[in-house]
């Protein structure tokens, strides 16, 4: 959520940035909206405060008159504190009353984006920041895509999925749930050894948790809801893991925090038909790890690069060929201040699949999680946020099926053989 504060200081580069989301002149006149209604909120807090000290001051007053014998004096002023006690309650009523309309107009304002950000409306207008093809992979002349793998070597099976659940959830056995454990194992290891700190959080989280991390008002229909107990199945890592230190003040030497997990994640995708979002490429349920930085805000952007530079890494250990795309303004996610996107190739697809997001959210999300650090001069300032998927498993699982087939089977990168205990899948 933006702050009333940045949106008055720097009200064009906030419309600015609403014009690069693509935002109409009709939108974009929720800013004066929000400052309209902030002045109004803002007026009311004056008088109340008036009001109160008003009040207090009588209340001295009350007890001199009293003590100097002047009784219907002070009982003039006793009627007069009366009244005032009933224009604060009115007034108290109308602040928490602008106080949540301002509150509904920011929280439907997407962050504003960084100044790098290209223009565009679509995906077709994501940018190709950097690419690494060095292990493009040759197939055999029968090679076939990752679902038809799957049959062949009973990896996973989504028919078994739809008995047990519906569609989008497949069931992973044999060496295909030994890969699929070999990967979350391996992109673990990696994340501790980089310097995280493994969190293993809640998988449902309440209406509190989902709004500071800006799931909550945007993206109710993408979550699995338990309505009985209102709470929601997490979307991603991100949701809990970047909560746990909402509401804190954070002394400044004790940044960054660095925090890792690994959890199954689920989401509501909209439905579609056609083989780019057949098998793995598109599923409600699968596993993921995440990487989360809180991070001193002079640092952010410098921190950013570096997380892009991890995942590469990443992927390179698994001699999967991948791209890195800078989203456009009107790809970039609500929250999200700069987002680049991985895609891998799926040699048998002939296809990028995207694979992981790593975004800077500036305070968007901690200014909605009163998530702040003090600094060597005590003063209090919001946090910025950051995260990326490090990685998640149903495409890379893809990927590397139809990228390493052989007609002798289908191979494994050494990066993971001591994880799965086999270098090929017959």
């Amino acid at each position: 959520m933006l702050q009333v504060k940045t949106i008055r200081e720097d009200k064009n580069r906030i419309i600015n940035g609403l014009r690069k989301r693509n935002w109409t002149a009709q939108q974009i006149k929720v800013v004066d909206r929000i400052l309209e209604t902030d002045d109004r909120r803002r007026a009311a807090q004056k008088e109340l405060d008036d009001l109160l000290a008003e009040s207090k001051n009588m209340a001295k007053q009350i007890g001199q008159l009293m003590g100097q014998g002047k009784a219907p004096e002070a009982e003039a002023l006793k009627t007069r504190v009366a009244a005032i006690k009933d224009q604060t309650r009115v007034l108290e009523a109308r602040f928490e009353a602008l106080k949540i309309e301002l509150d509904g107009l920011l929280y439907a304002v997407p962050n504003c984006l960084h100044k790098s950000v290209p223009k565009g409306k679509t995906a077709e207008d994501n940018k190709i920041a950097r690419a690494w093809t060095k292990s493009f992979p040759i197939l055999p002349a029968d090679a076939v895509p990752h679902w038809d793998l799957a049959k062949k070597y009973k990896l996973f099976d989504f028919e078994l999925g739809v008995k047990l659940t519906g569609a989008g959830f497949p069931v992973y056995r044999g060496q295909g749930a030994k890969l699929q454990r070999a990967l979350i194992q391996f992109f673990l290891d990696e994340a501790i050894k980089a310097g995280y700190e493994e969190i293993i959080p809640p998988l449902l989280v309440n209406e509190d948790t989902a709004r500071g991390t800006g799931q909550l008002p945007d993206k109710e229909a993408q979550m699995y809801a338990c309505e009985r107990d209102n709470l929601y199945l997490i979307p991603t890592a991100e949701v809990p893991v970047t909560n746990l230190v909402r509401d804190e003040i954070i002394p400044e030497k004790n940044l960054p925090i660095r925090m890792t997990a690994y959890t199954p994640c689920f989401r509501r995708e909209a439905g579609a038909w056609g083989a780019h979002v057949r098998g793995l490429n598109r599923v409600h349920q699968f596993d993921k790890i995440e990487i989360v930085h809180i991070e001193h805000p002079d640092r952010s952007y410098q921190v950013h690069q570096q997380m892009l530079r991890y995942v590469s890494r990443l992927l390179q250990k698994l001699e999967l060929p991948y791209r890195i795309l800078l989203l456009c303004g009107g790809d970039t996610g609500f929250a999200s201040a700069k987002t680049y996107d991985f895609e891998v190739w799926a040699a048998a697809q002939e296809r990028w699949l995207e694979v992981s997001s790593v975004s800077n959210f500036e305070t968007f999300q901690s200014n909605r999680m009163q998530l702040r650090f003090r600094d060597a001069d005590g003063k209090i300032q919001l946090a910025h946020t950051l995260n990326g998927s490090a990685l998640a498993l149903a495409r890379i699982v893809a990927a590397l099926l139809e990228n390493n087939q052989t007609p002798e089977g289908i191979r494994i990168p050494k990066a993971l053989h001591k994880y799965t205990g086999f270098k090929m899948i017959i």
